[in-house]
């Protein structure tokens, strides 16, 4: 995740002492006092969701999926994560809801340390189910909306899915919870951005995560469905201007882009044009120490079945199965080709991404999306939307930050 918020505005949040080693910079409670040693582990909890979404990375059904966990092997997958260092444990899914012990391992998961936050479709989110959440430990909710009303529940395959997501929303926030709104992007919502920003604010919600579309799951039959870079740079754009003007008009509201670190560089050369190079430098430094694209490292998947997949979107690769070795024993079992291939990805990185000045701060994007596209797991990330003269460093610039 990049902060525009953070970046652009200075905006403290719990987040800054895990993602850019900043805890001591910031007056806001934070989730670590340094940066991350230990992945962020995505949990899907199952397999079942009571919506049909186009771009679901997990491919979720309607129907239970076969080998999901039961309760006591989920408080020995959450025993494994605790005993590892994970910082922070998000349950997800398909919709997590739909389990029945869903408070119950929430509460055992704060129990043993770990911090629980929910990825949730928001329609199941009543204001029973909120209170039990929050007073089990849970400590944030980020709910999808993608997009106003007819787009939101025709990417959903629901109607009524964006009042019921809004329902969801208010529940949280009257409970106490904190909560976020998830936006992806495509070509079929993209018009809608602005309008899902002012909804945001509207209910009072102040985060906001812009995700890029991943090439997994079902997301990877819907390619054609994304922007082109071209208009993803305009809407990345948005995002940042957006940002500006609300946080010039006293809405301090978190913005966090997720799934494509051209979005790190762009925000450099954002910076520069806005501010000048002294803030530039500050944003690269942020950027440097966060450390580009986090997957196969500072984030990782685990699936209903336990299978251990390098991020989320990832699916269809496992690292291994934790119902036989103990998830840290295969987060560092560098024998697995793919697990070393990605920890050395900026050697082997190829194209323009090889003499890229901002390689440090973005590591080639996503390797996914180049696979599922090229074959070929070092070859360019085909959203990658930087001008050629912002990709060649000059004179004695470094990461195309002056000295």
């Amino acid at each position: 995740m990049i902060s525009i918020s953070k970046l652009l505005c200075e905006l403290d949040a719990e987040g800054d002492g895990l993602r850019y080693d900043a805890a001591a910079d910031s007056d806001k409670p934070q989730i670590t006092e340094e940066k991350q040693q230990r992945p962020v582990v995505v949990w899907n909890t199952t397999r079942r969701c009571n919506l049909y979404c186009s771009h679901c990375y997990a491919g979720a059904e309607t129907e239970p999926g076969s080998g999901e966990f039961t309760t006591a092997e989920s408080k020995t997958f959450l025993d494994q994560l605790a005993e590892y260092g994970v910082p922070v444990v998000l349950f997800s899914g398909g919709e997590p809801l739909v389990r029945d012990d869903l408070t119950e391992l929430v509460a055992y998961a704060a129990e043993r340390g770990l911090r629980p936050v929910l990825s949730s479709n928001g329609t199941l989110l009543t204001q029973e189910n909120a209170v039990a959440l929050r007073d089990a430990g849970l400590q944030y909710a980020g709910i999808s909306v993608d997009g106003l009303p007819e787009r939101n529940d025709r990417f959903r395959g629901t109607d009524g899915a964006f009042d019921a997501a809004v329902r969801g929303i208010e529940n949280c926030l009257e409970a106490g919870l904190k909560t976020g709104l998830r936006y992806t992007i495509t070509e079929a919502n993209a018009p809608d951005l602005e309008g899902v920003v002012d909804l945001l604010v509207d209910r009072g919600l102040d985060r906001f995560c812009f995700y890029h579309l991943d090439y997994g799951g079902r997301g990877a039959e819907i390619i054609d469905a994304d922007l082109t870079p071209s208009e993803k740079r305009a809407a990345v754009e948005r995002v940042a201007d957006l940002t500006l003007d609300y946080h010039s008009r006293g809405e301090e509201i978190e913005t966090l882009l997720v799934g494509n670190y051209a979005d790190a560089a762009f925000l450099v050369e954002y910076a520069r044009d806005e501010f000048g190079e002294a803030k530039a430098k500050a944003v690269y430094d942020y950027l440097e120490r966060n450390g580009g694209d986090p997957t196969g490292e500072r984030i990782a998947d685990v699936d209903y079945q336990g299978n251990v997949h390098p991020t989320q979107f990832w699916q269809g690769y496992s690292l291994g199965n934790v119902r036989d070795r103990p998830f840290g024993e295969i987060w560092n079992d560098e024998s697995n080709p793919l697990l070393a291939a990605l920890r050395t990805r900026e050697d082997r990185l190829t194209g323009k991404c090889a003499d890229c000045q901002y390689r440090s701060i973005c590591r080639g994007g996503s390797r996914l999306r180049a696979l599922a596209t090229t074959g070929d797991l070092f070859a360019p990330d085909p959203q990658c939307y930087l001008a050629n003269e912002e990709r060649r460093a000059e004179g004695s610039a470094v990461g195309g930050v002056a000295d």
